[in-house]
């Protein structure tokens, strides 16, 4: 049963190229995609800034309180947890571009609400307006994973770190325009904090266009049907099982994404508040939190470039250091220092780009197509679980302790990767079996 778009020979080789590690290519249509998702991810990178710059500054205004302060992280990143199972669910059935074009259209909705919330300073409808916005997130961190759909094996560490990277230019540029953005809400009637929200809602929906419009073919719709012509080409021997999910290492993968996220989302969303209780305003907030974001996302294809020559653990384990770094340049740095303070938010976006990369090699390395865009999404929502409670704790440490005791619990917890991954490292080696797919 040939395809239409390919003939049964190049498409068994196209199959080859993503099942046989030592092929140098990806499939056919794998530039088009790459190409589609670089350019929705440069315009979602903007809307997906704007919480992280000004959320938390927004609620200690609205809620009177520096305690809860933490409260839009948590909100947001619930609202990217649920999302992430919608998307990912509706990805398996009708493909990345159904999927990610819901999540960002969603996003944009929500960005809405949350100006018209400040206007009326409504704190029920922020609550749930920033529920909504998640969307927005869930659907860029999902992106990564349609970039690996049509690459080799060997190079879906770099697919991924590919659509990534192209996420820095929207995400360093949306806090540098928070400054702009607030005067020209305040110009027209609306609260200053509440500008960079106008931006994310017109960058989100123009990512939602250009996916829908451009994403075609459906890169996890191809996977899936070089998958099945395979399968009709390949003789069925009792010695060859179908492919099953790797369950443990799904969840080694998880496991590294969410100490990233947990760290990550902690420190950067104090740091705002840190840096306004000590009388910097928002435009060195913007700069710091700008060159934060980008380098969560300006390494990329060097993160993805380490976990294809050595390995993910290797870089999960990598990516603990890292933390491990930026927690005790925090802790150290003077609030009166920005260039300090830039040095720990800088790497703590590395230490982020690390983990989530090696991270989301492993899980789509363990994941067969046929339960890779539903397993990738029940992933997110864990991963977006733990970024929530990480926002949501943080404004009590630093309300109750001080914002170095955050910074050292937060390197401290990424640090214990390293023996984690070396004990999980030993123990798939010696429990490998056939028919499961290697994450390593």
């Amino acid at each position: 049963m040939a395809s239409a778009r390919v003939g049964q020979g190049g498409l068994v080789s196209a199959v080859g190229q993503l099942a046989q590690p030592g092929l140098e290519h990806d499939a056919p249509e794998q530039r088009r995609v790459i190409r589609v998702l670089v350019s929705a991810q440069i315009l979602s990178g903007a809307g997906l800034a704007a919480g992280i710059t000004v959320g938390a500054l927004l609620a200690r205004d609205m809620l009177e309180s520096t305690a809860l302060a933490g409260i839009p992280s948590m909100l947001i990143t619930v609202g990217t947890a649920v999302s992430a199972v919608a998307i990912g669910r509706m990805s398996q059935r009708g493909g990345r571009r159904a999927g990610l074009s819901a999540g960002y259209f969603a996003g944009a909705v929500g960005a809405v609400g949350v100006v018209v919330a400040a206007v009326l300073d409504h704190v029920p409808l922020l609550f749930a307006a920033l529920l909504i916005y998640g969307a927005g997130s869930a659907a860029n961190l999902q992106a990564r994973y349609a970039g690996a759909d049509l690459a080799a094996p060997h190079r879906r560490g770099r697919a991924v770190a590919i659509v990534l990277f192209a996420t820095t230019l929207g995400a360093v540029a949306g806090p540098n325009l928070a400054g702009v953005m607030g005067d020209f809400a305040a110009s027209i009637g609306i609260p200053v904090l509440a500008g960079p929200f106008l931006l994310a809602a017109v960058a989100y929906a123009l990512g939602a266009v250009v996916l829908w419009v451009a994403l075609r073919p459906d890169p996890l719709a191809v996977a899936r049907e070089m998958h099945l012509e395979a399968l009709d080409a390949a003789p069925v021997t009792e010695a060859t099982p179908a492919p099953m999910v790797d369950r443990k290492a799904v969840a080694m993968g998880a496991m590294v994404m969410i100490v990233a996220q947990v760290v990550m989302v902690a420190l950067m969303t104090m740091t705002p508040v840190h840096m306004g209780a000590h009388g910097h305003g928002l435009g060195a907030i913007g700069i710091v939190i700008g060159i934060h974001v980008g380098a969560m996302y300006l390494p990329s294809p060097v993160s993805g470039w380490l976990v294809d020559r050595y390995g993910a653990r290797t870089v999960a384990a990598l990516s603990g250091v890292v933390f491990l770094a930026s927690a005790v340049v925090g802790a150290a740095s003077p609030p009166a220092s920005v260039p300090l303070l830039t040095l720990s938010l800088a790497l703590l976006g590395l230490g982020w780009s690390l983990g989530l990369i090696s991270g989301s090699a492993m899980v789509t390395a363990a994941a067969p197509v046929d339960h890779r865009a539903r397993t990738q999404g029940n992933v997110d929502f864990l991963i977006a679980l733990a970024g929530a409670a990480g926002g949501a704790a943080s404004g009590l440490v630093v309300a109750h302790a001080s914002f170095a005791a955050l910074a050292i619990g937060g390197g401290a917890i990424a640090l214990l990767l390293i023996p984690v991954l070396a004990v999980s490292h030993v123990s798939s080696t010696r429990e490998h079996r056939p028919g499961t797919i290697d994450p390593s």
